[in-house]
C-alpha cells in the first residue's frame, strides 16, 4: 500500500479559495490570518490569528479551512487554532487583498496612520480624497463608514490595526 504524502503548496492552494465570510472578495491568506501550517503524517495544522478575537465568524472560518483541506485525500485530520500572539495587524493584508476589499467596496486601511492617531482612505470606487467618516464604528468591529463627496456614494473601510509597543 502507498502512502500519499501531503505537499505544503497544495494546501496553501486551497486556503487561497477560503474566503473571508463577510467578504468574498478576499482569502484569509490574503487578508494575512494564516500564521503557520504544519504537516505531521496525515495531520495538518493551521495557526491562524483573527482580525479581532471576538469575531463571530471565526467558528465559520475554522469550518471553511477544515472543509477545504479535506478535499485532500492525504489529509486525515486538520486542526484549526487561532492565536492571541503575535497580534493581527492590517500591514500583514496582501496588495492582491487590499485591491479585493475595493472590489468589495471597502477602502483597504491605510499604510501610516498620522500622528495625531487620525487616519485616512481614498474612496474605493472613484479614489477620490475628499471623504469624511460618518461613523467610527461600522458593522463589524474591524470597519467604519465613510462617505465620498465627490461621488456620493457611502462606504466601509477597514480600520488600521497597528501593532503598540
Amino acid at each position: 500500500m502507498s502512502t500519499i504524502q501531503l505537499n505544503i503548496e497544495e494546501i496553501y492552494k486551497l486556503l487561497e479559495d477560503v474566503k473571508d465570510p463577510e467578504i468574498d472578495t478576499v482569502s484569509i491568506l490574503d487578508l494575512g490570518m494564516v500564521e503557520d501550517v504544519t504537516v505531521s503524517g496525515q495531520d495538518v495544522s493551521v495557526k491562524m490569528l483573527p482580525t479581532f478575537l471576538g469575531c463571530p465568524a471565526l467558528s465559520i472560518i475554522q469550518k471553511n479551512v477544515e472543509t477545504a483541506l479535506r478535499q485532500l485525500p492525504a489529509v486525515k485530520n486538520v486542526n484549526v487554532d487561532f492565536l492571541r500572539s503575535p497580534s493581527w495587524t492590517s500591514d500583514r493584508i496582501t496588495e492582491k487583498g487590499k485591491a479585493g476589499l475595493k472590489v468589495f467596496g471597502i477602502a483597504p486601511p491605510p499604510r501610516q496612520m498620522k500622528s495625531d492617531g487620525s487616519w485616512h482612505v481614498d474612496c474605493p470606487y472613484c479614489e477620490s480624497t475628499y471623504v469624511t467618516m460618518e461613523n467610527i464604528f461600522g458593522p463589524t468591529a474591524c470597519r467604519s463608514i465613510l462617505y465620498c463627496k465627490s461621488c456620493k456614494n457611502p462606504f466601509e473601510a477597514m480600520k488600521p490595526m497597528i501593532k503598540i509597543i
